[in-house]
């Protein structure tokens, strides 16, 4: 068998996999994970496929031997997000190749590096018999709120365990510490609907909405910034309410999207935010995922960085991972966000990553792995 497969091909294998995940129109992520179940299974990986429902299924592989310690977990998405409007000017499934980047959507967000750790481990391999071994979680639904890894953290017994955690977001093949959390909101206000002529009838939801947002505006969070991840933030994002104008509304909504730092408790800042907008609205929740860090100095982000002759202060990104779901079930490893995707690109049109940066993160991973798996 062939240990040394190409992780720029594989790339492009994926990227060639309509998987876009419009929330409404959810993907076929299954195309993706049993393509790298069939490819796994050969070098010594037991895996396991879970449908989100059905057509959408998430890949967990395993290798190693659970009683030699605790795994090297890795996790990546194969679902994408839409193409937006404007025109591309290189196929959005094409995989080419063009000037060193390679095009697609996907390639960055985050083909690419789920490509670079299935193909480190496959290397490795031979090697992992014996050792703690490693666990590849592929998920589906990432993009729509992380669904396909909340889904596998209810399956009785399906996550096991891992003592570190690798997410292949992108990063230009930086380390990151960590991301924000993501709390959204939909606060709803009720009414009694009358004739627009007659307003004094009835009891008007949007002027309670309206209000809820202003206070909104002004809400200010009673915690100092983050040494790596800076302040949280509030926005507001949809409002909407009312049938047609001459009718009183008797319904109106706003969304609410906070981006929580290290510390905070989203059921905190909820019940703060609920007294703020007092009885008049009511909070739901749409997404709950709290924020994830690992200080800078423990000691496999340290060996992690002298593996990659990183120097710098690793960073946090805004973006939410999967890492949010899992890290409960794989009993809060220490975790990195480390993939060779340009973030700039995620979600852009022309959406490319460079070959270079395919091919080091793939060698990196595999450092990573056999420096974990010593026997």
């Amino acid at each position: 068998m062939n240990l040394n497969l190409d992780p720029v091909q594989l790339t492009q294998t994926l990227v060639r996999i309509n998987t876009i995940n419009a929330g409404n129109t959810p993907a076929d992520e299954s195309h993706c994970t049993r393509y790298l179940a069939q490819l796994l299974e050969p070098y010594g990986f037991h895996c396991t496929l879970t449908e989100l429902t059905p057509g959408r299924a998430s890949l967990i592989a395993r290798i190693g031997d659970s009683d030699k310690g605790l795994p090297l977990a890795f996790t990546g998405h194969v679902d994408v997000v839409p193409l937006g409007d404007a025109p591309w000017t290189q196929a959005p499934f094409g995989g080419d190749i063009v000037d060193g980047k390679l095009y697609g959507r996907g390639s960055s967000d985050m083909k690419g590096g789920v490509a670079a750790f299935v193909c480190a481990a496959i290397a490795c391999s031979p090697q992992l018999a014996g050792t703690a071994g490693v666990t590849l979680i592929i998920t589906a639904g990432e993009e729509t709120g992380c669904e396909g890894a909340f889904h596998m953290a209810e399956q009785p017994g399906l996550l096991q365990p891992a003592g570190a955690l690798l997410v292949a977001g992108p990063s230009y093949n930086n380390p990151l510490v960590g991301h924000k959390g993501a709390l959204w909101l939909k606060a709803k206000a009720t009414g009694i609907t009358a004739h627009g002529s007659m307003p004094q009838h009835g009891d008007n939801a949007v002027y309670k909405i309206a209000k809820a947002a202003l206070a909104l505006q002004a809400f200010t969070f009673d915690c100092p910034p983050h040494p790596q991840m800076g302040s949280p933030t509030l926005n507001v994002g949809l409002i909407k309410g009312g049938l047609n104008v001459n009718s009183v509304p008797d319904a109106a909504e706003l969304t609410i999207d906070i981006r929580s730092v290290a510390g905070q408790s989203h059921a905190q800042i909820q019940e703060t935010l609920q007294t703020l907008l007092g009885n008049d609205i009511k909070l739901e929740i749409m997404i709950d995922l709290p924020p994830v860090y690992t200080p800078p100095e423990s000691p496999w982000v340290q060996r992690v960085m002298a593996l990659g002759g990183t120097t710098q202060t690793p960073g946090t990104v805004t973006y939410f991972t999967d890492a949010a779901a899992l890290l409960a079930p794989l009993g809060n490893p220490p975790t990195l966000i480390l993939g060779p995707g340009e973030t700039h690109l995620a979600h852009q049109t022309d959406e490319y990553c460079q070959v270079a940066k395919i091919e080091k993160a793939c060698e990196l991973y595999q450092r990573m792995i056999l420096d974990w798996c010593q026997p």
